[in-house]
């Protein structure tokens, strides 16, 4: 196991998800920076599959993101201490505004805060989907230019449904990246 307390897991998750809008891929970018360059803890390419494993995961991205960073540093109770972690912050906050739904719902300034929030995020996510995608061309840049193109044109000009794009991705990376390792054990 990796050399981290549980607690300092415990409050690292707790901040990241309560300062972190907009969940999946904009938390991302954070525990990246956090747990690959700062605490160097994870390699890139470790960080890489947790990544990958969350978006296959049920549930929220964000949580199981963290939860398997936790597993990774710490084992089944890294996991627990990164679930507790990552949900409470969004239980107190959302228990915060449930009680003042009325006040912050036609209050200008929360309304003001939230619209540039959402623009923040849109570059965040931006920012994580280039860096991914920049990461698994230095790894396969065939394959990877075949499938943005090839991703691009399916989205753009027919109206097949996000999900089913997806789903024909995983297949043809899970095939073609088994045939390579066959090839390449033979």
């Amino acid at each position: 196991m990796k050399n981290i307390s549980l607690l300092k897991l415990f409050l690292t998750f707790f901040k990241i998800n309560a300062i972190t809008f907009g969940g999946g891929y904009t938390i991302v970018p954070v525990i990246k920076d956090i747990f690959v360059s700062d605490l160097e803890l994870i390699d890139e390419d470790k960080m890489m599959d947790i990544v990958a494993i969350s978006q296959g995961g049920p549930g929220a991205m964000a949580i199981s993101c963290s939860v398997l960073t936790g597993y990774y540093l710490r084992g089944p109770i890294g996991a627990i201490t990164c679930l507790i972690a990552s949900s409470l912050p969004c239980l107190i906050i959302l228990s915060i505004i449930s009680n003042f739904y009325q006040e912050f719902k036609t209050n200008f300034y929360i309304k003001a805060a939230l619209e540039g929030i959402s623009g923040i995020i849109s570059a965040v996510l931006f920012i994580t989907v280039f860096r991914m995608g920049i990461s698994s061309y230095k790894k396969n840049s065939k394959f990877s230019v075949v499938m943005i193109v090839l991703v691009f044109l399916v989205a753009f000009f027919t109206k097949i449904n996000t999900g089913l794009i997806i789903l024909f991705c995983a297949i043809a990376g899970i095939s073609y990246f088994s045939v390579m390792e066959r090839y390449k054990n033979a």
